[in-house]
């Protein structure tokens, strides 16, 4: 067994990660919202239950950033 302690929990920077994914997956539905010009109707029906999976991410995300702020304002 070694005498290592685990890293302190640092939420400094949550919120700006947090907006960063939120950015992130935005961008990904864009880019996969364009490449349905090209795919046949199976790839499309993919596209989109990925895209509203997204959109469901987005939204937990947003609410975390909205705990986070809370959270940093105490």
């Amino acid at each position: 067994m070694s005498n290592q302690r685990p890293k302190p929990d640092d939420r400094s920077d949550n919120v700006e990660k947090l907006k960063d994914m939120v950015q992130n997956t935005i961008g990904n539905i864009e880019a996969a919202e364009e490449t349905m010009g090209f795919a046949n109707e199976k790839e499309r029906v993919a596209i989109k239950a990925k895209n509203a999976r997204r959109e469901e991410s987005i939204e937990g995300m947003r609410s975390e950033i909205r705990d986070e702020a809370a959270a940093r304002k105490k």
